[in-house]
């Protein structure tokens, strides 16, 4: 029996059933006795003598766990700015809420994906007349650019958007690109069209949630001072805004309880369409990751943003940072403000009425604020060791170098010792030794889990994470090969995995040679869409002659079959067994005309 992974979210979670294609025999019965006599009752065979040497796997393999593993990605830079790729675990320090780490698990990640290779195809009988396929032409990166169009000004919407405009007129060959909004309209999916994505882009508008005007209202409040004076109650915030108050009546008694009271009224209103901006902008992110996830490339999302204020989000960030380390997503950020004046020495914000010490408190306040925007953008990059780019007015050199991933960054792993199941928050310090001169960029901090996923969650997770990679790995003696038969409107693709049973780990149990692998296969279309998919679980409960028959054939082939339409495909074949927990992960390309 064989089922379909059927929708991205599911696709990893079914157990199939699988045949050895002729490698594997069963011991023939014996011959019945010739003699008249009732044979005596034969002595009761052992359990395991019973057992098939074959058998399906209704649930996934148990795999190892790494729930207690943090990650953290750098990006160190030399004074001029230029990404360093040479150095060593030993030359970084880790703490943990001030306590240094061990680090456990430490790599140089390089950027830039490797193109599938045409994966071999066995030989097929040709159709006379047949062309030969065509070279198979595949993505190899995926940009999703995000535009916060629910806190971009139009002035700066536009000048944003003729800056990727003319980005994505020069799209390479291997590259996708799709456009998200953080208002969910006027989106496209990864496509290499570039006229579809230029139609999206001139589609974007802005669309707050906020009330047109509501800045301009007396007193002056925007989130940053709604939160300062509703969530922390801070007292020179209300004062200073109870006095606008005051100064916008003159002539109307108004006692500074009453001023107060307004404060606080219009502070309320600020605060509640401003909280739900941040959650859906917030939102928004976290789904295009977790999109992000789903494509056989590098991905990098473009966060194109004047900033946004999420003072009472924390958890929401750690979640979305966590997702995207695990999903290998860079989130590069781009402060669409451009060069940034300081409201201290703006002059356009100077009032006619108010007070020197008054502007000089209300600037203060507008300068924290103006700080603070830009912080989120900061935390979403330099945790997940992608880029952000601000203070800068060329927008297209900004969404040039934000488009590619840095040359180089480092991912540093560590287990949190007695680590408190709270939900709390861990702040993170990484530092060179004995280097110096050196610029870091890392992730701040991190939540501790409420609860540990279980083994399935966990192999699930895993398989999951391989099967949605560019990267290969060769723990297992996994080849892939395809073929593909053309009928009168859709093909069948088979996708055969062969691996070299000489070199994979048995345990012996109860006179048998135990193993189980879970062969995923993968197809994704031109544009890395995934298209279909599908689980095998074979169960080895060998007994010595079959795994010698095994070992002396050399190879078990699994075979997988699709149903497509003529295209261009990338396949992806992930094998992964039991006893040894080892992984192997195969690219392939085919081109079916």
């Amino acid at each position: 029996m064989t089922q379909p992974l059927s929708t991205p979210l599911a696709r990893l979670v079914l157990a199939l059933a699988v045949t050895a294609a002729g490698v594997l025999s069963q011991t023939p019965p014996p011959a019945p006795s010739p003699t008249a006599q009732p044979p005596a009752a034969p002595a009761q065979p052992p359990a395991s003598a019973n057992q098939p040497e074959m058998a399906t796997k209704e649930a996934p393999a148990v795999f190892k766990t790494r729930v207690n593993l943090v990650m953290v990605p750098v990006v160190v830079r030399d004074a001029k700015g230029h990404v360093v790729g040479t150095l060593t675990k030993d030359n970084f320090q880790l703490f943990d809420k001030g306590k240094p780490q061990e680090i456990s698990k430490f790599s140089v990640e390089k950027s830039g994906g490797k193109a599938p290779k045409a994966a071999p195809a066995d030989a097929i009988p040709a159709i006379p007349g047949e062309e030969p396929p065509a070279p198979a032409d595949l993505p190899e990166r995926f940009v999703a650019y995000l535009f916060d169009d629910m806190h971009l000004p139009f002035a700066d919407l536009v000048r944003s958007r003729d800056a990727a405009g003319r980005q994505l007129a020069g799209l390479a060959k291997t590259d996708r690109a799709a456009i998200y909004t953080t208002s969910g309209q006027d989106r496209l999916d990864f496509t290499s069209d570039v006229d579809k994505l230029h139609e999206t882009l001139l589609r974007i508008r802005t669309r707050s949630m906020t009330e047109p005007g509501a800045a301009q209202r007396c007193p002056e409040i925007d989130y940053y001072m709604a939160d300062m004076i509703v969530n922390k109650n801070d007292y020179s915030a209300i004062s200073l805004a109870a006095q606008e108050v005051m100064a916008c009546n003159p002539g109307v008694p108004i006692t500074l309880q009453q001023a107060q009271l307004e404060v606080t009224a219009s502070a309320n209103s600020v605060l509640g369409p401003a909280e739900q901006e941040t959650r859906v902008t917030l939102f928004t992110l976290r789904d295009v990751v977790r999109r992000m996830s789903a494509m056989p490339g590098q991905r990098i999302v473009v966060l194109i943003s004047p900033g946004f204020l999420a003072p009472e989000q924390q958890q929401e960030k750690d979640d979305i940072l966590d997702r995207a380390i695990r999903e290998n997503v860079l989130i590069n950020s781009l402060d669409s403000r451009g060069v940034w004046v300081d409201p201290m020495v703006d002059a356009s914000r100077s009032g006619s009425t108010a007070t020197p010490a008054f502007m000089m408190l209300k600037q203060q306040y507008d300068r924290a604020s103006a700080s603070a925007q830009a912080d989120v953008l900061a935390e979403m990059a330099y945790g997940t060791g992608g880029t952000f780019f601000e203070n800068n007015n060329d927008l297209d050199a900004g969404l040039r170098q934000l488009a590619a991933a840095p040359e180089y960054y480092y991912l540093l792993g560590f287990s949190p010792q007695n680590l408190k199941l709270d939900g709390s928050f861990h702040s993170l310090k990484v530092s060179l030794k004995p280097l110096s001169g050196l610029a870091i960029q890392a992730r701040k901090g991190y939540y501790a889990p409420k609860k540990l996923p279980n083994a399935v969650e966990t192999a699930a997770r895993e398989i999951e994470e391989a099967v949605f990679s560019n990267e290969e790995q060769s723990e297992l003696p996994v080849e892939l090969h395809t073929q593909f038969f053309k009928g009168d409107k859709d093909a069948t693709l088979a996708v055969l995995c062969r691996v070299d049973p000489r070199r994979i780990q048995f345990r012996k149990a109860d006179g048998r040679n135990n193993n189980s692998l879970t062969i995923v296969s993968a197809i994704f279309n031109r544009d890395g869409n995934f298209v279909s998919g599908m689980q095998k679980t074979l169960e080895l409960k060998l007994k010595d002659e079959t795994l010698a028959k095994l070992l002396a054939a050399g190879t078990m082939s699994i075979k997988t079959n699709f149903t497509v339409a003529p295209g261009t495909y990338m396949v992806r074949l992930v094998v992964r067994d039991s006893e040894g927990q080892l992984m192997s992960a195969v690219n392939g390309a085919v081109a079916i005309q």
